[in-house]
C-alpha cells in the first residue's frame, strides 16, 4: 500500500502539509489507496506497526484560514506522527514550515530533509516565527533552534537520498528545483511495498517562467502520481517584458509626484527579485531615476537579501552575469535598510510628510501585521501614494480587502480601525512567485508519461475546480482529482 494523505491544503492556499504514506495493505495485495484524503485513524490512535511515513511540509495556516484555526490548540498536530520517519521542507516559506516547532513539540524527533540553500535560510524563518506566535523566551527559542539545526539534512539538488528501507518497505526522495523561491524544491519519492513501487511527485510550490534570480523548473522524468499546487491555476501571469513595464509606471509616479510606493513583500523572493528589477530601471535610465531612494523595512527581509546575495551559485546565468559585469542587483547605492523599530516609525513620519519619492518595501505580504501596516495608516488616505501588490492576497486578509475595495475609493480595517483608500492600488501579477496555469500545465504534460493520478491541491476552490478540469481535458489517461471535494 502506498498512499498519499493531506493534512493541510486541502481547502485554500496555506497551512500545507502532506503525508506519503507506506506499509502492507490490510487485504495482503500491494496497491494505491488514491482517495483516502485523510488518515482512517484519529488523533492519539496509532498507525499499524508495518506503516512508515514522510511528512511533506509543515505550514502555518493564514487569512480566512487562519480565522478558522484561531485557537493555539488548533495549531496542534492532529494527526498521528510515531510511524513518519522524515520531514521533506519544499521550500521556508511561513505556510510550508511554520507549524515545525509544533511537530516537534508533538514528538517528531527524525531528520529534516531539505535543499542546501533551504538548510541555511529555514533556522532564521523559523525564529521568527518562534519570536511572533509561539515564545518570547529566547532560551527556549535557542533551544528549539537548536534541535533545528541538529535535525537539518541539506540534499544537493538531483541527488536520490534514502530515507529508509525496512522490511517490504522503502522510500527515496530527490529535490529538484522549483524556482519559487531560493532553495525551493519539488520532490520525487521512489516508494516501495513489497512488489509494487510507485513514484509519487509532490511540487511544493513552483515558480513562474523567467522570474529573475532563479531558473524555472523542469518537469519531472517520471510521475506515477503527481501532487500539484493550483494557486493560480485559473489564470495566467504577464510576461517579464508587460509586468516589467507596469512596474516602471508605478515607479513613475512616485518620481512625478514626491510620493511613496508602498509594497507589502513576503521576506524571502518578491522582495529580492523587485530590488533585482528596480536596480535594473536605474542601471538602464539613470538620470532622474537616480532619484528614487529604495527602503527595506524589515530586518528579516534584509537578512534574507544577505543571504540571497551569498548564495551567488544557485543564480540563473542571466543574474550571475550581471555581477560578472560588475553589478549589484542586491545592493545598490539607492538602497536602504531600516532594521530598528524607532528608525522604522522614524522613516514613516517622514516619508509620510515629505515629498521625496521612494519604495518601501516592508512585511507583510499580506498586510496581515508586521511593519507595513504602520505605513498603510499613515498614506492610504493620500492620493500621491500607491500600494503595489506583487503576490497573492489571501481571503481574509486586509492585503485582498484593500486590492478589492481600495480601487473603488473604499475602505480597510487595519488594528481593530477604519482607514480610507485614496492611494492608487496596483496589482502586477507577474511578479508572483507561483507559476501561473500555463506554467503549471506545463510541468504537468511535460511529464513524459502521464502520471495515472493528479491531485490538485494549495489553490482556492475556484482555481483548483478550473485546473481540474484543464487537466481533465488536456492530460490524457489521468484520473484528476481534488482532495476534500465530494
Amino acid at each position: 500500500m502506498i498512499e498519499s494523505l493531506h493534512h493541510g491544503a486541502v481547502n485554500g492556499v496555506t497551512g500545507s502539509c502532506h503525508e506519503l504514506r507506506i506499509g502492507r495493505a490490510e487485504s495482503g495485495a500491494m496497491g494505491v489507496c488514491p482517495r483516502r484524503d485523510r488518515p482512517l485513524v484519529g488523533p492519539g490512535l496509532a498507525v499499524p506497526d508495518s506503516h512508515l511515513g514522510i511528512l511533506i511540509d509543515c505550514g502555518l495556516f493564514q487569512g480566512q484560514e487562519e480565522k478558522q484555526r484561531a485557537n493555539a490548540g488548533d495549531l496542534a498536530i492532529d494527526f498521528p506522527i510515531a510511524h513518519i520517519r522524515a520531514l521533506i521542507v519544499t521550500h521556508v516559506h511561513i505556510d510550508h514550515v511554520g507549524r515545525i516547532p509544533h511537530l516537534l513539540a508533538a514528538g517528531f524527533d527524525g531528520p529534516i530533509i531539505c535543499s542546501e540553500p533551504s538548510a541555511i535560510m529555514l533556522p532564521e524563518i523559523l525564529e521568527d516565527a518562534l519570536k511572533i506566535g509561539f515564545t518570547r523566551d529566547r532560551s527556549l527559542i535557542n533551544r528549539v533552534l537548536d534541535v533545528i539545526r541538529a535535525r537539518l539534512v541539506p540534499v544537493p539538488y538531483g541527488q536520490w537520498h534514502e530515507v529508509f528501507d525496512e522490511g517490504e518497505c522503502s522510500l527515496s526522495v530527490r529535490l529538484q528545483r522549483a524556482g519559487h523561491i531560493l532553495g525551493s524544491a519539488y520532490v520525487e519519492c521512489d516508494a516501495r511495498a513489497g512488489d509494487y513501487e510507485e513514484r509519487v511527485v509532490f511540487s511544493g510550490d513552483l515558480g513562474a517562467p523567467h522570474s529573475p534570480l532563479l531558473p524555472e523548473p523542469v518537469s519531472p522524468e517520471r510521475a506515477d502520481r503527481l501532487v500539484i499546487e493550483s494557486t493560480y491555476g485559473d489564470k495566467d501571469h504577464e510576461d517579464r517584458g508587460t509586468r516589467r513595464y507596469r512596474l516602471k509606471q508605478v515607479l513613475a509616479h512616485a518620481l512625478a509626484d514626491g510620493g511613496t510606493v508602498l509594497v507589502p513583500a513576503f521576506s524571502i523572493g518578491r522582495t529580492q527579485e523587485l530590488l533585482y528589477e528596480i536596480e535594473g530601471l536605474i542601471a538602464e535610465f539613470g538620470g532622474f531615476w537616480s532619484q528614487l531612494e529604495i527602503v527595506v523595512d524589515s530586518p528579516l527581509a534584509a537578512e534574507f537579501t544577505k543571504i540571497y546575495r551569498d548564495l551567488k551559485p544557485f543564480w540563473d546565468a542571466e543574474a550571475r552575469a550581471l555581477v560578472k559585469a560588475g553589478r549589484h542587483p542586491l545592493s545598490f547605492e539607492q538602497l536602504t535598510v531600516i532594521n530598528s523599530h524607532e528608525d522604522h516609525l522614524n522613516a514613516v513620519e517622514y516619508l509620510a510628510k515629505s515629498h521625496r519619492p521612494c519604495v518601501v518595501l516592508a512585511g507583510s505580504g499580506m498586510c496581515a501585521g508586521g511593519r507595513v501596516v504602520n505605513y498603510l495608516k499613515a498614506m492610504l488616505d493620500d492620493a500621491r501614494n500607491d500600494v503595489l501588490f506583487v503576490g497573492y492576497q489571501a481571503a481574509g486578509t486586509p492585503g485582498r480587502d484593500i486590492l478589492t475595495h481600495g480601487p473603488r475609493g473604499g475602505w480597510v480595517e487595519l488594528d481593530g480601525e477604519r482607514y480610507t483608500i485614496r492611494a492608487q492600488v496596483h496589482q502586477v501579477g507577474g511578479y508572483s512567485a507561483h507559476a501561473g496555469q500555463s506554467d503549471l500545465l506545463r510541468f504537468v504534460e511535460g511529464i513524459p508519461q502521464a502520471p495515472k493520478e493528479i491531485r490538485v491541491v494549495h489553490g482556492d476552490d475556484d482555481a483548483k475546480a478550473h485546473f481540474k478540469r484543464l487537466c481533465e481535458d488536456r492530460v490524457s489517461g489521468s484520473s484528476v482529482l481534488i482532495p476534500g471535494s465530494a
